[in-house]
């Protein structure tokens, strides 16, 4: 039986178009196929990704740093995803804070709070295929499990057909017409402008340049160097809002994250101290060493739905900076209860979807505010010092009260909400810790600077 036209719901025999294999477009997929199962419906799900993810380099791999967190694994093991060993390359119970004026260990502030390192891709360029799992295959492999089919062909058009359906065009002829049709592209792909020529008021979001290299080391100096640990920096530098040394079997990803980041900002970066005391003595990035500067979603700007047609992942919202695979698998399943349960009308999205949008719109918004107080303080000497000290004295005492660690933690990592951050690291007891540490290390700097002024 076929579906209604006139329909704005997804009925027996209705069909979906997902343009885009990522997380995003995988999970949007397996959780729409896994209903449908459920209700015992007839839902053809049709996922269009032209690459494979199992090539190493540039040929499948989706330009991320390969973070999940603990809790995101939890989530995924919740419906029924059970990250496979060949895909979480290293298990991060730890990371070190690197600053300009010194460093800290932080272990997980809770048991619970561990951070896996993985591939989106089949590792970096030059790297030996099958030698990891790719977490995007894996995904994408699971869909198809589910049900969904998956179309290796690039999407060349979008329109609208005669009665207002999307249609989908290929360029081998593979498209079709559908009662739905979700855009999980990413925001580095050419597709994303295919969906703004609908008419409809969809919008690429506004981005910034990040910078992501794979450093091959080998595995002895990967342990020897950086251990189990994730190495983060905050260094006062031009654009860089927060960078990463994230160790991966034989390699290291350099992952950093600020606006519009330049190259003379990564050279000055990887030049630096901190950095470069992570690394062999005599390390230098290779020429032909698989790097990337990708853009990544910092805000929407325009719609995020209309009738039949949906944007999912990061070419709609994701979450600022931290966490952009735990934001896909959220909107993800946010769009597919929305699409199964309400509808695909405009009205429907705007009902079921946009709540979940805007909580992560307004998280961001808090996220922001977050990251450019910790930018004050890296410009100031004696606030790096506080914060260290703090981090010092809780990792020290082995104590339950880890509010700086906690608060470094989940900033970094992506553990928790903003929002959540920001009233732990707002409480009078953080505040007011904050400022003893704050206090003593100013009065240590003035008496170090009047000894220096008396022996001159």
């Amino acid at each position: 039986m076929g579906a209604s036209v006139s329909s704005h719901e997804l009925t027996d025999g209705s069909r979906v178009a997902v343009v885009g294999g990522g997380p995003a477009g995988s999970l949007v997929g397996y959780f729409l196929r896994r209903m449908a199962s459920r209700a015992e419906l007839d839902l053809a799900v049709d996922i269009y990704e032209p690459r494979d993810f199992s090539k190493a380099g540039p040929a499948g791999c989706n330009m991320c740093g390969g973070i999940v967190s603990e809790s995101l694994v939890q989530m995924l093991a919740v419906e029924g995803i059970i990250l496979p060993d060949t895909v979480v390359r290293r298990g991060i119970e730890s990371y070190v804070l690197h600053t300009d004026v010194g460093s800290a260990a932080i272990r997980s502030p809770v048991e619970e709070r561990r951070i896996a390192a993985l591939y989106r891709g089949g590792g970096p360029k030059g790297s030996n295929v099958g030698q990891w799992g790719s977490f995007d295959a894996f995904l994408l492999g699971l869909a198809v499990q589910a049900g969904c089919r998956h179309i290796p062909a690039r999407v060349t058009g979008l329109e609208w057909a005669a009665d207002r359906r999307p249609l989908v065009r290929t360029a081998d002829g593979e498209g079709g017409i559908y009662e739905l049709l979700v855009g999980a592209v990413g925001v580095n792909s050419p597709a994303l402008s295919l969906f703004r020529d609908l008419g409809v008021g969809l919008e690429a979001p506004k981005t910034s340049k990040t910078f992501i290299a794979e450093i091959p080391l080998g595995q002895e100096a990967v342990e020897k160097h950086l251990g189990s640990a994730m190495h983060a920096f905050l260094l006062d530098l031009p654009r860089l809002q927060f960078a990463a040394l994230i160790p991966k079997g034989d390699y290291v990803t350099v992952c950093a994250l600020g606006r519009d980041l330049d190259p003379e900002t990564m050279t000055r970066f990887l030049a630096s101290p901190p950095v470069r005391a992570c690394l062999p003595g005599d390390w230098d990035l290779p020429a032909m060493a698989c790097r990337c500067r990708p853009a990544i979603n910092v805000g929407p700007r325009g719609a995020l739905y209309g009738d039949r047609v949906v944007l999912v992942g990061d070419c709609g919202v994701s979450r600022l900076y931290k966490d952009g695979i735990g934001a896909a698998y959220r909107a993800a399943k946010a769009c597919a209860v929305a699409a199964f349960c309400r509808g695909v009308s405009r009205q429907d999205f705007a009902r079921s979807y946009a709540p979940r949008c805007r909580k992560m719109v307004i998280d961001n918004t808090l996220g922001k505010f977050m990251f450019a107080c910790s930018a004050v303080v890296t410009k100031v000497p004696f606030l790096q010092n506080a914060m260290l000290s703090m981090t010092r004295a809780e990792q020290a005492s082995g104590s339950v009260r880890n509010d700086m660690s906690m608060v470094l933690w989940d900033l970094f990592t992506g553990s928790a909400p903003y929002a959540e951050i920001l009233v732990r690291a707002s409480s009078p007891r953080f505040l007011g810790t904050f400022a003893w540490h704050a206090a003593t290390s100013l009065l240590r700097s003035s008496g170090r600077a009047g000894r220096d002024n008396g022996r001159s």
